[in-house]
Parts: structure tokens; sequence; C-alpha cells
């Protein structure tokens, strides 16, 4: 039971075979100096620690030291259940009651599904001049506005500078979509299931999640080795993993026959 003016914050759910070494010195949402433990239930066991009530969680500090705790249990190896930040019981007993007991079945077929998975993330983005040189190269628009624009004082040719710049979104937005195809056509042969969302950023090229089998990790990172060589100097790649799977628990929850092997 927690203390007087504490909750019980999850992090997520693992198999019950992980020791209580695998959680010892991982930081804490929200409290640094509290532990994060295990609370045990049939087999399964949720990653938690202690809050204090009523402090506001949410601060970007408390974000990454989320996902630290989830990334470290991947990275010693899945499965990993990961639960949504800001996830907060009464206690451990609610954490037992409402959670694990309520959720065993669910909790049971994820670890199926997901066993010898994990999520590797790819972040694309444009080496911003690289491919604004593509632009004026490909497009004599492009070329002949920027020459009309060279040299002109900022207060003139107000008319040919929104359409400059809306030329280049344009040719940009055709290159991220063809870019992106191709980034799923490289990678996407030595995974599972993939999921991707735009960039933010205007000289982003897209955020990629790929559930990848243990097996063919190796595969797969060779693979975005050389398509970060083969794009050097044009798309900066990052790769990050092994990760807790954040894009694809859901569906390894799901009830039913989809998704499963």
């Amino acid at each position: 039971m927690a203390e007087d003016g504490r909750a019980c914050y999850v992090y997520g759910v693992v198999p019950g075979d992980r020791t209580d070494e695998s959680v010892k010195d991982l930081p804490a949402v929200g409290d640094p100096e509290a532990p994060v433990t295990l609370v045990r239930h049939r087999g399964q066991a949720a990653v938690v620690s202690e809050v204090p009530v009523g402090k506001p969680l949410g601060t970007p500090e408390d974000l990454r030291t989320h996902a630290k705790v989830l990334d470290s249990l991947a990275e010693q190896g899945p499965p990993v259940l990961p639960f949504r930040f800001g996830t907060v019981v009464s206690d451990t007993a609610a954490v037992t009651d409402e959670l694990l007991a309520e959720g065993h079945d669910d909790f049971a077929r994820g670890f199926d599904r997901l066993r010898g998975r994990s999520q590797l993330t790819v972040r694309a983005r444009y080496e911003q001049d690289a491919v604004l040189r593509e632009v004026v190269t490909e497009q004599p628009e492009a070329r002949r506005l920027r020459e009309e624009l060279r040299g002109l004082p900022e207060e003139e040719g107000y008319e040919q500078r929104i359409q400059l710049g809306r030329l280049v979104l344009e040719t940009i937005e055709a290159k991220r979509s063809v870019d992106a195809l191709e980034l799923d056509r490289r990678l996407g042969p030595y995974a599972l299931a993939s999921v991707s969302q735009e960039a933010a950023s205007a000289e982003g090229l897209v955020n990629a999640s790929f559930l990848v089998e243990d097996a063919k990790r190796q595969a797969f990172e060779e693979a975005a080795e050389e398509l970060a060589e083969y794009w050097h100097g044009r798309v900066r790649l990052r790769l990050l993993g092994p990760l807790a799977p954040y894009d694809f628990v859901a569906d390894a929850l799901f009830e039913g026959e989809e998704g499963d092997e």
C-alpha cells in the first residue's frame, strides 16, 4: 500500500520471470528518489514507482524518464507492454486488482505476439541545402524566380517570393512521398509491421517505426546503414532501438484472429 499522499505510477507490464534486478537503479517519473519496482500477479508483473499525489506530471524530463524505463527493459529483452504516459492508480492493490487481474488474458496475448520482437524507429530528415539545390536543378520555374529575386531589396519582389516559396514546398512534399516509399521499400522486408508518421519540421522526411524479429535485427540495421550511405549528404537517418513496442502494442493486445501467427 502506498503511503498517504502517494500513488502508483505504472510504466507497463512484463512477464513475471523478470527479476527485481532488472528494474534496480532505473529512474522514476515524478520523484527521482522513488525506486522502480515490480508488482507481481499470476505470472505477470507491472513496472511501477510511487509518485506524490497532486503533483502534475508531463515535464520533458518525465516523458524521457517514462521512455527510458521501458526502453531499458526492452533492451534487456522483449516482451514489454508499454502503458500510455501518465497512467496512475491509487496503490499496489489497485495495480493487482484493477490492472493485472482484469487485463491478464490481454497481456498474455500481447506477450505471445511480441515475444522475440522489438520496435526499431528510423527518423529521417533532409539536409536542407542539398534538397533546395535539387529543387532549383529540377524546376526551371524555381530557377527563373530565383534569378529574378537575386539582388532585389527585401521589400521588393513580394509576389515572386510567395510563388517561389510555394513551389519549393510543393516540390519537397512530392519528394517526401517518394522518399518515404523508398525507405519502406528498403527496410520493410525485414519487419513484420511498420507505422509511419509525417515529420513535424519543414526539413523532416518521415518518422517510421518497424516491428522487427530479433533474428532479423542485424539485417534490418545493415539495410538502414546501406540506405544512410545511399542518401549521404542528402538525408540524415537516425536509428533508435531496440525500443518498447509503443506503436504496435495496441494491435498485439487486440482480441481476435487478426495479427495471430
